[in-house]
């Protein structure tokens, strides 16, 4: 009896023993050589998977403390988006407080720098200054937001006016996608600094003309959800946003110092509203633009010939592994049926943020300038 009642008081204090804590996970770890360890401690899971941006699911390996981790290849200098899928659950890493900001599906990002700088790495150069406003929309009917970036050396009081840019996220991002994620303002301050862009002064507003569009099925899939969200995102635009922003900032009114872009969904609202205003913009950039819908003549009834002298730069960009690059493909056999003048690029890569922090960095460079033949 007593060395019964020995054993349990044992095992009692054994338990009343506090238990030493797991070794901390590190998570992203980047290496000199420009690998990335990813790191996840999931010991119950049955299978965890890497998603990176920009690249193929791979399944990770789990060691004896439950720890799932996987290295990738080298990688070239960039910033990256990544997510665990732990048992077809989308995770993100506990481990790293850098977010990407999505309204669907967020996920972290992890910079790999290399030997020298790129457009969106923050640099020691003049820095501009991001705005946040927000307004009450009588036209979409809710409250929403937009940021305004205004280059070094902006001062409100002088007299001189700045040209401005209407630049667009995509579908599923919020009006601070181009800031959080593209690092628009980065990419601005260094390439204004290097000369390579004149100075601008950028808006971002929110993309959504109906809202519902981003959580009711089927989205943008949606031909009359689409077609509403379009058209009252572009009345938003030239009936509240651009009027407010004119009478806040130093900008010009002038058509030919107006430009408009966007990727994916913002890719085609910046078709959909400049090539139908072209009163009011004269640069128009789109990078993977996605959702026109088929009848393009529909969409755009007026483009033909004489557009051109319109027209200072049509920018169509998209990535040759993009699973839009077809819809492009197709959008400029239409620009070339209406005898439309238009300046594309393909370069390798998908539907991914790598892709669109360069097309805008290149973008940029050519605006406001003498007119590109």
């Amino acid at each position: 009896m007593s060395r019964t009642f020995l054993l349990l008081s044992t095992w009692m204090v054994c338990l009343a023993q506090p238990q030493p804590a797991p070794p901390p996970v590190v998570s992203p770890e980047v290496h000199a050589d420009r690998r990335v360890t990813f790191r996840f401690r999931a010991p119950n899971a049955q299978e965890v998977l890497l998603a990176r941006e920009g690249a193929a699911r791979v399944p990770m390996q789990k060691d004896d403390r439950g720890v799932w981790s996987a290295t990738t290849p080298v990688l070239e200098p960039d910033l990256y988006g990544y997510t665990f899928v732990a048992d077809g659950v989308s995770l993100t890493d506990p481990m790293n407080p850098v977010m990407k900001p999505n309204l669907l599906n967020q996920s972290n990002m992890v910079h790999v720098p290399g030997a020298s700088p790129l457009p969106w790495e923050t640099a020691n150069v003049p820095r501009g200054v991001v705005q946040h406003h927000f307004y009450r929309s009588g036209i979409v009917g809710d409250d929403r937001d937009y940021f305004v970036y205004t280059p070094p050396g902006y001062d409100a009081k002088a007299k001189k006016t700045y040209p401005t840019l209407y630049l667009l996220h995509g579908f599923s991002d919020d009006a601070s996608g181009w800031t959080a994620v593209g690092r628009a303002h980065v990419i601005l301050d260094n390439l204004i600094a290097q000369g390579k862009v004149k100075p601008m002064v950028v808006v971002m507003p929110l993309g959504y003309g109906a809202p519902e569009i981003v959580s009711r099925a089927p989205g943008p899939r949606d031909p009359k959800l689409r077609e509403r969200s379009f058209e009252r995102f572009r009345d938003a635009l030239l009936n509240e946003v651009m009027p407010e922003v004119e009478k806040t900032y130093r900008v010009s009114k002038e058509r030919n110092q107006r430009a408009i872009a966007g990727l994916s969904m913002g890719g085609a609202e910046s078709l959909y509203v400049g090539l139908n205003n072209l009163n009011r913009f004269a640069w128009i950039g789109t990078f993977s633009s996605g959702g026109l819908g088929d009848s393009l003549a529909a969409t755009f009834p007026s483009l033909d010939a004489k557009t051109n002298s319109q027209l200072q730069l049509l920018w169509v960009a998209c990535g040759t592994e993009d699973r839009l690059i077809d819809a492009n493909r197709k959008f400029l056999e239409f620009l070339k049926s209406k005898n439309v003048q238009y300046t594309p690029l393909e370069t390798p890569g998908g539907h991914t943020w790598l892709v669109w922090r360069r097309n805008l960095a290149e973008f940029t460079a050519l605006l406001f300038r003498e007119k590109v033949s």
